[in-house]
């Protein structure tokens, strides 16, 4: 079997990360390493042993796919040229900057059959995985995401940044269209915001309370998730899971508490009754199982864990979000301080850098 030609457009960190495994990827030949830094893609293919160019548009018609982790703003770009001649994508996260921009990707991939996978990593982490079976469909949802400045992505804030992982699992979790957003944020190091918090409600009843950080010294990666079947305590970055099964007393409500706090053994009872099970998965490299899933959906011809229009709909939700950080008012004035810059007009709040069409300026929420 002929190997699936592949290239690496961007050679920064992430770009790195998936060059370096697919060079030694069985069936995958690493077609090309492109960045317009002549020695970032001159290191990184030597590294790689691949040919290294400066623009993606010479390897058209010469490769199967490619992976797109260059900057936000010129994910659409670079995709479209790609999805256009049939080539499969993965483009890192986010998907693109706007949501009509993902739209349009989704589209191009349906019409020339091809296969468009974002790299929502955390949806490969063992730890979500296993708190599947007790996590669907949830009644509350709290993330937390924190992170140090690394000075990298920078054209875009926290929301899309961090925030955007715990959205998409949200919206996996959920499935159902969102009713309401109330979201402010704070900007600390540049023009976009860097601490953000979002409250959501979906039509379905669940309310998910997301907040995200990049200039914390405290890193953290978790969510909790309360559901009719249970709790679960999803930790990212330590990969555990602890699952409550609540038993079948506390489910039908059989429970008398006022009654079992003058029980001397209540403590035990309650344990009886809301057994915890904790479970420490193994190191799995996410981005590797990432990487197999979109070489595999390639040869099976068949949609990915993280498809485009998962991109998409997180996207579109970052953008309610983005949308009511920039118009939040810290003291209720007219012309008091809005926005993420918390200072008073005109100087505010420079513009979003998303441009909302006339259908997404009248969405609620």
């Amino acid at each position: 079997m002929r190997k699936l030609r592949v290239a690496v457009v961007g050679a920064g960190r992430l770009g790195g990360f998936h060059a370096r495994k697919l060079a030694l990827w069985p069936n995958v030949e690493l077609a090309g390493i492109v960045d317009p830094v002549a020695d970032s893609r001159e290191r990184l293919a030597a590294e790689c042993g691949a040919p290294a160019f400066a623009d993606h548009r010479p390897l058209l018609g010469q490769i199967d796919a490619a992976i797109v982790a260059a900057p936000t703003h010129l994910h659409h770009a670079i995709a479209a040229d790609l999805l256009n001649w049939g080539v499969h994508v993965l483009v890192e996260k986010p998907l693109c900057a706007t949501s009509a921009e993902a739209d349009d990707l989704v589209r191009l991939a349906k019409r020339h059959g091809a296969i468009l996978q974002v790299g929502h990593v955390e949806r490969f982490n063992p730890a979500f995985a296993s708190a599947l079976p007790v996590a669907a469909n949830p009644k509350y949802i709290e993330a937390v995401r924190a992170g140090g400045f690394t000075f990298r992505s920078t054209d875009i804030g926290v929301v899309l940044d961090l925030m955007i992982h715990d959205l998409d699992l949200a919206l996996c979790l959920v499935r159902s269209p969102v009713r309401r957003v109330e979201a402010l944020g704070l900007s600390v190091l540049g023009g976009h915001e860097d601490v953000a918090n979002a409250r959501i409600e979906f039509e379905c009843g669940c309310v998910a309370s997301f907040s995200a950080s990049r200039v914390s010294s405290e890193p953290a990666r978790r969510m909790q998730v309360w559901s009719a079947g249970g709790y679960a305590a999803i930790d990212f970055a330590a990969r555990t899971t602890t699952l409550v099964r609540p038993s079948e007393a506390i489910l039908q409500r059989q429970l008398d508490a006022a009654a079992l706090a003058a029980a001397p053994d209540r403590d035990q009872i309650l344990k009886a009754h809301l057994p915890h099970e904790t479970t420490r998965h193994e190191a799995s490299d996410a981005l590797a199982l990432e990487l197999a899933d979109f070489l595999e959906s390639i040869l099976g011809r068949r949609s990915p864990q993280a498809p485009g229009e998962a991109g998409r709909d997180a996207v579109a939700l970052a953008e309610r979000i983005l949308r009511k950080i920039h118009t939040h008012a810290w003291d209720a004035r007219p012309d008091g301080p809005i926005g993420p810059m918390a200072v008073p007009r005109p100087a505010a709040v420079p513009s979003p850098h998303f441009r909302l069409s006339p259908h997404s300026a009248s969405i609620p929420g």
